[in-house]
């Protein structure tokens, strides 16, 4: 089985049933403006699964809608787990849908960041295992309902982390210098401007509100990173490894902050 492409691991709300909007709850905080339990719609989904106020969700009190990321997730549950057979249409299903995606989500995440690690050609020593790992996830996403939910996922989740974990490693074995550990390191609102972090561990580091403008990041392990309200203006993420979408959108940056190839600079920077 060849491994998934990439664009079939990005969100396509299109073919959607509005899954991240019913499925997941929220609470009122800076983040959304209103409560919402699991299960039940978001007051802006519209009777098309789209969103009311899409363009507007930063100014209408809606920050975390941007920031959030289903890995395609979404338009695998809606087209291939139910047959494109909404929750609308056939109210039966809603409760087995709602379960499976949050579980859907996470399997595909993994995908992601195995297919980002078979693009690694340093990582070359480990591709066969990551693209047994990517054919075992696959596989997963495209049982039953009743298949993918009792998938053990934190299980899974160790498993294939020892893989991307060698291949970070590889990644940045070649780098000239001390490489820097901060693997998990509460670095919350830490002073890193113009900080020398080329092939540095972050695996997992809280850099919520950090400074990082300037900062170097190139090749830097980012995977699992919560980059929060950090400052990235004018950083250098050029070859950063495992960077996601969303750590962009819940970051801070500017036009002169350099992007790993294949991401976008989110609209509100």
């Amino acid at each position: 089985m060849p491994a998934p492409r990439r664009a079939d691991l990005q969100a396509d709300c299109a073919s959607c049933f509005g899954l991240c909007c019913v499925a997941l709850p929220f609470a009122r905080s800076a983040d959304f403006a209103a409560d919402k339990p699991a299960g039940k719609a978001c007051g802006n989904l519209q009777a098309d699964f789209r969103c009311g106020i899409h363009t507007d969700l930063r100014e209408r009190g809606y920050p975390g809608c941007t920031v959030f990321d289903c890995f395609g997730a979404g338009q695998k549950v809606s087209q291939v787990t139910f047959g494109g057979t909404d929750w609308r249409s056939a109210p039966g299903t809603s409760g087995a849908m709602f379960a499976v995606f949050p579980v859907m989500r996470q399997l595909h995440e993994l995908l992601w960041y195995v297919t980002e690690a078979l693009g690694l050609a340093a990582a070359r020593p480990v591709h066969r295992d990551l693209r047994r790992a990517a054919d075992r996830i696959e596989e997963l996403t495209r049982g039953s309902a009743e298949e993918i939910r009792a998938v053990d996922v934190n299980a899974l989740r160790g498993e294939v982390n020892e893989l991307l974990l060698r291949a970070g490693e590889l990644a940045r074995a070649g780098l000239p210098g001390r490489r820097r550990n901060h693997r998990g390191a509460d670095l919350i609102g830490a002073r890193l401007a113009g900080a020398d972090l080329r092939g540095a561990s972050l695996r997992g580091a809280l850099l919520i509100a950090a400074d990082l403008s300037g900062a170097d990041l190139r090749s830097a392990d980012l995977i699992g990173a919560d980059l929060r309200d950090a400052d990235l203006s004018g950083a250098d993420l050029s070859g950063a490894l495992f960077v996601t979408q969303a750590q962009l959108n819940a970051a801070r940056g500017d036009a002169s902050t350099v992007l790993p190839a294949g991401l976008e600079r989110p609209v509100h920077w």
